[in-house]
């Protein structure tokens, strides 16, 4: 079994967060770029993820703020699954991972870091991607500024 170690998250976790919701304050902003909304979908959009497992995370929710995917018209649900897919493929293009994790963290106890708006994980993955670093000095090395991930991703995502 391969275990994913983010003790850097530690901090993120235990912090006060805010009282507005990170994805409905993302999308309503108006700046796309200084929010790294990759994507705007006719009802989901892709964004990167501001406290990444890894480069190119990716985060892929619905602009409706529910809970769980249970809540979710049938066409919000589609179309979450389909942006998920079109992350997977932007990140194969641009970053060529290894394989990837997917993942929807529903409810406190199942990790939701914001359990009120649903949002997917796509964390791409490759051969060798964690080192001594997070077990040792609890720090994450990750390779590329959060600004370079998004212009490399925009730019795979150009027809």
């Amino acid at each position: 079994m391969d275990i994913l170690w983010t003790p850097w998250r530690m901090e993120f976790i235990l912090s006060e967060k805010p009282k507005e919701c990170i994805f409905c304050t993302k999308i309503s902003a108006g700046d796309d770029r200084a929010e790294h909304v990759l994507y705007r979908g006719q009802h989901t959009f892709i964004a990167l993820n501001l406290y990444p497992y890894n480069n190119g995370h990716l985060l892929v929710a619905p602009y409706r703020h529910v809970p769980s995917t249970e809540d979710l018209l049938p066409e919000e649900l589609a179309e979450l699954l389909t942006l998920v897919n079109k992350g997977l493929g932007v990140l194969r293009r641009a970053m060529r991972p290894h394989g990837f994790n997917l993942g929807a963290n529903l409810g406190k106890v199942a990790g939701a870091g914001v359990e009120s708006h649903v949002h997917i994980h796509v964390v791409p993955r490759w051969e060798g991607d964690t080192n001594f670093m997070p077990l040792l000095a609890q720090t994450r090395v990750i390779p590329q500024w959060i600004d370079q991930t998004y212009d490399q991703l925009r730019q795979a995502l150009e027809p």
